[in-house]
């Protein structure tokens, strides 16, 4: 039965409009974002099925365009749809981020830099750059290495930050491991560019690790 022969409480987007984004489940999400079927199957049964494919939504919304025009039902213009969701996304999370003091949301702090960060295969070191009342200057990319780590230039780091008139900074790296355990190398990088920053009177705020689903705080572990 087509979905629009469904009973109105049942159909994605009425059900979305009458109780909200968060009461539909992935499947009836990413039906609002397919809008039509294909033939045999109802856009709710086109989403489950590529859900199955991909192995979760996660999964499906990291895809490369390779894989995923390879999704039935799916091709360029749906990638190019889900990639401007996307950036609209992280753009919201940046702009939420600029209107406070940044250690006071740290639950946002993490849902941005997931956005930015979770779905790199290769480590990228980065910076927070903030104000004297700790409000978002602007998030920075500096450095990309390989799965096994980024060069990261104290040098680099301090012009940067000076470069943009920051009074403070957080440290982000991801790893695309997912583990967001600290190593010894981080904590060692982390004590460098303190003592680099501290030359020119910035502050080191925190040093975040992004994993797969969570970030670890070395200021919380007593490491900053």
């Amino acid at each position: 039965m087509a979905i629009n022969h469904w009973p109105a409480g049942e159909r994605p987007r009425e059900k979305l409009l009458a109780q909200g984004s968060a009461v539909l489940s992935d499947a009836e999400l990413l039906a609002i974002f397919l809008r039509t079927g294909v033939a045999g199957l109802t856009a709710v049964d086109l989403a489950r099925d590529l859900l199955t494919k991909f192995g979760g939504l996660r999964p499906l919304l990291d895809a490369s365009r390779d894989d995923f025009v390879q999704g039935k039902g799916l091709g360029d213009a749906k990638f190019a749809q889900l990639q401007a969701v996307l950036e609209m996304s992280r753009r919201h999370l940046q702009a939420e981020l600029r209107r406070g003091d940044m250690l006071t949301s740290p639950d946002l702090v993490a849902r941005f830099l997931q956005a930015q960060l979770r779905h790199r295969d290769r480590e990228v070191f980065a910076l927070l750059l903030l104000d004297a009342q700790h409000r978002l200057i602007e998030f920075v990319h500096l450095f990309e290495g390989t799965l096994d780590g980024a060069s990261v230039y104290p040098r680099d780091v301090v012009k940067c930050a000076l470069l943009k008139a920051a009074a403070a900074v957080i440290l982000v790296h991801n790893h695309p491991s997912g583990v967001a355990e600290p190593s010894q190398a981080d904590i060692a990088i982390t004590r460098r560019l303190k003592d680099a920053l501290a030359l020119v009177d910035i502050r080191v705020l925190d040093h975040l690790i992004v994993g797969d689903g969570y970030c670890a705080s070395l200021a919380e572990r007593g490491l900053v």
